[in-house]
């Protein structure tokens, strides 16, 4: 965007007091806003004129079942694709909005709204967009070029990250420029698809680079000892407490803290990480003095934390805390033209890392590899690569070693078919779950690191699914399994 030109927003509402109010405050901010009340007018002013961002309602008439405000993002996202949309939603609609992010809104804000965090999340939106989301008016006009992946890895160190998919590529881009940032980062991916790589891509290319991130599993870390793996304790603190202890908000200072399986978070442990990230300071176990932190956050989660914070499972403050950057990983499924590259790239891992030749894949193998659901996404991808190679013990794989390795599994009672088409993914998550659970003779230990889940996650899960618990759970270890690495 052109510094001598005001970013153009239009808002989008029908109560006339929010139009009044939000012009007012970005007035003052150093934009340029225009309203109006109705969606079929919206549609002919973006026609009309470039416009950089366009904030609206989700309901435009006695009906709140949000199906206006849908129908309006839709044919903004179809007409304008390169305008983002900030959807406003009253509390209580927070999963309308969930859905209008799932149909390509870039964020959302709920009534009332907090000025200095809208304003902080209009910029950071516009930023993360190119600065300049007008389409001169038409919606058959030529959308910016997206990145190639050259032109990306010439700029940033994204090393580790494969792949040349268009979703990807514009994830990295937006990486790119959050990076030299202290934003906060919420990075929302199924499981296996790659998040921790994400994280590390983002602080990589910071200025905190420097020094080490620390990273924590959130879900590993049991309540009882939140505040001292967190804040730290001093000697005497409690019983065992010999010494001095930090945590990891002072180990994180002035570098990143990449709190993984965020919304495997308590609410009460909610609070505690809510104060540190409002003013930076925190309070080891047994202290009479606060300390101070200097630490950009990222965090990740499995799940749709907007859903949480609408089934009041998490704080609607820690949510924004969190979220002023939402990164979207699209799962392997999405992005299957990758396929090849990362089947290449894992199968010269996995060859390296056993002192093996080379390992060719015939292209029966990267069709059939292609064709796979995979519900666990590129973690299942190299599980499954890692096998056949073992198994085949051949330098060149085809199609039908991947299937003799399956049913060399089977045979054995360890088999991980990926025959699931048909499932959803809670049908899928069972399914894997119960597998792993037989497998392992309901050893809970066994169990969560073959699925990469913490016990604390896998018991939620369990629970959720109406499954019982395994054997021999209370002589296994509780241990943190913390930089376990659970994208």
């Amino acid at each position: 965007m052109e510094s001598s030109r005001k970013p153009r927003i239009l808002i989008v509402d029908d109560d006339n007091a929010v139009l009044v109010s939000l012009a007012l405050l970005l007035k003052q901010s150093g934009f340029d806003p225009h309203s109006c009340d109705d969606p079929r007018r919206a549609l002919a002013l973006l026609a009309a004129e470039p416009y950089d961002l366009v904030l609206q309602d989700m309901n435009f008439s006695l009906q709140t079942s949000g199906e206006e405000g849908l129908d309006l993002l839709g044919r903004i996202r179809r007409q304008h694709a390169a305008v983002p949309v900030l959807l406003m939603t009253a509390w209580g609609s927070i999963a309308l909005a969930v859905k209008g992010m799932q149909a390509g809104a870039a964020n959302f804000f709920t009534k009332p709204w907090d000025n200095a965090q809208l304003v902080e999340l209009i910029r950071a939106t516009l930023d993360s967009c190119g600065g300049d989301g007008g389409d001169g008016g038409s919606g058959d006009a030529a959308q910016p070029a997206a990145p190639t992946r050259a032109a990306l890895d010439r700029r940033f160190d994204f090393s580790g990250i494969v792949g040349e998919h268009p979703a990807l590529l514009k994830l990295l881009a937006t990486v790119g420029q959050v990076a030299a940032t202290r934003a906060p980062v919420l990075i929302l991916g199924e499981s296996g698809s790659g998040k921790e790589l994400i994280a590390d891509a983002i602080h990589r290319n910071s200025p905190r680079a420097a020094r080490a991130a620390v990273k924590i599993n959130m879900g590993a870390i049991t309540p009882s000892l939140f505040e001292s793996e967190m804040f730290g304790h001093v000697r005497g603190a409690f019983t065992d407490a010999k010494a001095d202890r930090k945590g990891h908000v002072a180990e994180a200072h002035g570098s990143t803290l990449f709190m993984d399986e965020i919304g495997e978070l308590n609410r009460t442990d909610q609070v505690k990480l809510l104060r540190v990230l409002q003013d930076q300071r925190y309070l080891p176990v047994g202290a009479s003095r606060s300390e101070q932190a200097d630490i950009r956050v990222v965090s990740a989660t499995n799940r749709e934390l907007a859903g949480q914070v609408a089934a009041g499972e998490f704080r609607e403050d820690l949510y924004y805390r969190l979220n002023l950057i939402t990164l979207r990983l699209p799962p392997l499924r999405e992005r299957r033209s990758d396929i090849p590259l990362l089947a290449r790239h894992i199968a010269a891992e996995v060859a390296a890392s056993y002192g093996l030749a080379d390992i060719g894949l015939a292209q029966s193998a990267l069709d059939w590899l292609g064709a796979q659901p995979w519900p666990g996404n590129i973690r299942q991808l190299k599980q499954t690569l890692e096998r056949t190679i073992l198994l085949s013990g051949k330098r060149q794989l085809a199609q039908a070693d991947f299937l003799d390795a399956e049913q060399r599994d089977a045979s054995t009672g360890h088999g991980t078919r990926l025959g699931v088409d048909g499932m959803t993914l809670e049908q899928v998550e069972r399914h894997m779950i119960e597998k792993a659970m037989q497998q392992h003779q309901g050893n809970i230990s066994r169990v969560s690191k073959a699925l990469g889940l913490s016990r604390n996650a896998l018991y939620r899960r369990l629970e959720r699914h109406g499954m019982g618990g395994g054997s021999g759970e209370a002589a296994e270890s509780a241990a943190p399994l913390q930089g376990r690495g659970s994208t």
